[in-house]
């Protein structure tokens, strides 16, 4: 079987895309994705990364594809039965074969198809024009062509041809591939490629409907066509000498049906054969693939597809760079002159000139430019050069900028832009310089711990599972749980690549089934918090054991601040293991560490901006909003409700705000579905201004595209006139929570500001800002001033929002210090 870095390359390389047998495969392979316009895009995505794949592995001269046409072929006009069996094709997989045409168009790519006739027949022609042209065909003098037929469908292996014509064809998934030359056909099946047809004469194929001789199955026909190589040979001799087929095992019986099916035999092998001479006339592309491409095009066909992830890959096949990630907002300032392949072969310099930071473009200007484009759209997270150019719709940096800066006034964000984003800059950028001080000593100490209960742990899951295994490897575990305990949920969800998931939501779902289940979760945790965490940190520490984080202040769609190089936004809090980590981060000697964090807040925001006046008067009377949603929703006193009760309050408060329906109500909750509708209506029933605040925030979003928080910031739903219900279910429930949390978003990132201005004005060089954590705020502060300045951090806080424009619900910041994040007192 050829491998294809060792193809030959004597003579040019030309692949044929079997662009609907990918489509297909892509589109049953990967999950339902969809753009944030809602439109799907699961197919389109595998097109992609397996034309990028066959460009990186096989490194054509050329490319074209063929295309099936609507309607029925010649085969149908014989066989009206010719793929009955099939199903009719989905809306979204036939709405992105429409739109494939586009991405082909995008990469320079020519499209061929004939009326009448399938892609097979078309590339069957192709190869036929090419390998063996007519005399004085436009092909004659180019015959120094190799071919490549890229597909998903098995069918293509008969075109193969020594190793001239190959074909490339997934395995499983869309990225495990093998390239067959006629070797590896006759390897596969007993019998070269040319006799494939004979092949399904015999046996049919049932993804065709093509029928076959009846009872004639696999082993029969391999055995056959192995030994005769066409259905012609193999029925002359069983005319004239049968004995030889009997002595080849073939059952008299079977003899019978052979002779009494001769016919049907040879018209399912008619069916099954390429043709070679549909009306296509092909010539070679003038230029090569990297030539025709339209970087611009393809660029901006990956950004409306939401195909960031294939940004870096695509940008290195048109430009030659070496790229690992983006030239993003967080990272700029590190980033040097990408580095490029020697020649760049086939591409212009406007090419490079499109992807490469620009001389003259500082680091400043770049990440400012890029944090308008963000707050234009945040779901361009840490937006790169292509997406300035692309927002600003210039190719020149100045222009771009001038008409991202007026579209932000435009859409009167300047106050989210002018006011929160650009002052929150350098507050970001004294608090990765202070970094945070860790204890080595006890990081270790915790490795040593979690280390000894992790061998424990492994032990017994092997005990419960009978046999030593991999534990980290899906594959391995799954034949454990799946095949060997016999575990199964229903309707058991599977990865990409077809596998039952072995993914931490889906193990929580089978706890009962047995009890190494828990055991693997354990293992699972232990391992994450030493691998991500605790063995990680020290070796990022600088010289007076300081860890130093990254904010990526685009980094999340709903406003809020991330955290890489550690993550320290993302410890785990909700077990002991998880908290133990915190101990060690410490406050240096003569200071103590302080942290702030609002209370409910995203529960107080959803009483303001709605103007419910019972949920208004829990906050402003002091009580304890859970119990009191509980006592209302149990139909009980307050003094009455049991931690049950308010545990079940707890998780139907934060789960309305984040667009929770009956159905998802019901498994947090663990209850009937009967139930669950009942506590959702008594809540709505209590709560009246707040469900109805819900339905105008979903029409307003549906009617604008966008919502808004408090202070203006918006974020858009392109999916929320999607015509496919659960794309439009899923930005519904976007769009409800994201007034709150960007609000809160906002809230915080304006409490930042001004507590860095206290710190300048009353402390600088005396207390630090650390860490924000979503709704915490870390401090390192001297200790002699921590009575001085507490006070005035929580009156900065709770007073970001006026008291009249809060309606008197009351923003509460609550205070901790201790000499770590793990053990802290309240102020």
């Amino acid at each position: 079987m050829a491998n294809p870095s060792t193809a030959l390359r004597a003579r040019k390389q030309l692949v044929i895309l079997d662009t609907h047998a990918i489509l297909h495969r892509a589109y049953h392979a990967l999950p339902d994705f969809s753009s944030q316009k809602g439109e799907p895009t699961g197919a389109l995505y595998g097109v992609v990364s397996m034309l990028v794949k066959i460009i990186t592995d096989l490194k054509p001269d050329y490319i074209v594809a063929a295309y099936d046409l609507p309607g029925p072929t010649y085969r149908h006009a014989a066989f009206k039965e010719y793929k009955a069996t099939r199903p009719k094709g989905e809306p979204d997989l036939i709405s992105q074969i429409i739109r494939s045409r586009d991405v082909l168009e995008a990469f320079g790519i020519p499209i061929y198809d004939a009326k009448g006739f399938e892609a097979d027949d078309v590339i069957g022609t192709i190869v036929e024009q090419v390998i063996h042209p007519a005399a004085g065909s436009r092909m004659e003098k180019k015959n120094d062509v190799d071919v490549i037929i890229a597909s998903g469908d098995m069918d293509a292996l008969q075109l193969v041809e020594g190793d001239r014509v190959q074909v490339f064809t997934l395995k499983k998934g869309l990225n495990d591939t093998i390239l067959y030359d006629e070797k590896g056909v006759l390897a596969r099946y007993g019998f070269g490629p040319a006799s494939i047809p004979d092949y399904k004469g015999l046996r049919g194929d049932p993804s065709d409907n093509i029928p076959g001789v009846k009872g004639v199955g696999e082993k029969t026909a391999t055995i056959l066509i192995s030994e005769f190589g066409t259905l012609e040979a193999m029925y002359a001799e069983l005319k004239k000498n049968p004995e030889k087929l009997t002595a080849l095992d073939v059952k008299k019986g079977m003899l019978e049906k052979l002779k009494e099916q001769e016919d049907d035999a040879k018209f399912s092998k008619m069916l099954a054969e390429i043709r070679r001479d549909a009306p296509v006339d092909f010539t070679l592309p003038k230029k090569a693939w990297s030539e025709s491409v339209d970087a611009k095009k393809t660029i901006a066909m990956l950004a409306e597809f939401d195909f960031r992830s294939l940004m870096p890959r695509v940008k290195q096949l048109l430009s030659g760079e070496v790229v690992t990630a983006k030239a993003s907002a967080s990272d700029f300032a590190s980033q040097k002159a990408p580095s490029r392949s020697p020649s760049a072969e086939g591409v212009g310099a406007h090419v490079q000139e499109l992807f490469a930071p620009l001389e003259g473009i500082s680091d400043e200007d770049f990440k400012k430019t890029a944090l308008a484009v963000w707050v234009l759209d945040s779901g361009l997270t840490e937006p790169a050069f292509d997406d300035i150019y692309r927002v600003g719709k210039a190719d020149d940096f100045e222009e771009a900028k001038k008409n991202i800066l007026e579209e932000i006034k435009k859409r009167k964000l300047e106050f989210v832009y002018e006011h929160i984003e650009l002052p929150l800059m350098p507050v970001l950028r004294r608090m990765e310089n202070r970094g945070v001080l860790v204890d080595r000593a006890c990081l270790s100490k915790l490795s040593k711990d979690y280390t000894r209960e992790l061998t424990i742990l492994a032990a017994q899951v092997y005990q419960a599972a009978g046999q030593e295994f991999n534990i980290n490897s899906p594959k391995q575990l799954g034949e454990i749980l799946f095949d060997k305990l016999g575990l199964a949920l229903k309707n058991q969800k599977k990865t990409a690549g077809g596998q039952r998931s072995t993914r931490e939501s889906e193990l929580e779902k089978m706890k009962s089934l047995h009890p190494v289940i828990e055991k693997i979760l354990q293992y699972r945790e232990l391992q994450k918090l030493l691998s991500t965490y605790i063995d990680t940190i020290p070796a990022l520490l600088d010289a007076g054991d300081r860890v130093h984080t990254t904010f990526v202040q685009t980094g999340a769609a709903t406003g809020r601040l991330a955290s890489k190089d550690p993550n320290l936004q993302n410890i785990p809090i909700k077990s002991d293991l998880g908290r133990a980590i915190r101990h060690a981060f410490v406050a240096d000697k003569g200071y103590v560490l302080v942290a702030f964090d609002y209370s409910q807040i995203e529960l107080r925001i959803a009483a303001f901006l709605s103007g419910d006046e019972g949920l208004a008067d829990i906050f402003k009377s002091g009580r304890d909003v859970h119990k009191e949603v509980a006592a209302r929703v149990f139909h009980v006193k307050e003094s009455e409700v049991n931690y049950e009760q308010r545990r079940c309050a707890k998780v139907i408060n934060f789960g309305i705000l984040y667009g929770m329906g009956v159905n998802s109500l019901q498994q947090a909750l663990a209850t009937p579905r009967a139930e669950a509708q009942a506590f959702y209506n008594g809540y709505f029933e209590a709560f009246p201004r707040l469900a109805a605040y819900i339905e105008e925030v979903k029409a307003d979003a549906s009617r604008r595209g966008y919502t808004e928080t408090f202070f203006g910031r918006r974020r858009y739903f392109d999916g929320i006139k999607s015509p496919i219900p659960y794309v439009r279910a899923a930005a519904e429930r976007m769009a409800i929570n994201a007034p709150i949390q960007g609000t809160q978003a906002d809230l915080v990132k304006l409490a930042m500001i001004k507590i860095d201005g206290l710190f300048e004005k009353e402390a600088k060089g005396k207390a630090y800002m650390l860490l924000q954590v979503h709704d915490e705020l870390v401090f390192e502060i001297q200790e002699e001033l921590v009575e001085k300045l507490t006070p005035e951090i929580k009156k900065l806080m709770e007073e970001i929002v006026p008291e009249k424009e809060r309606k008197g619900i009351p923003f509460i910041a609550e205070g901790k210090v201790g000499k770590n994040w793990g053990e802290m007192e309240p102020l």
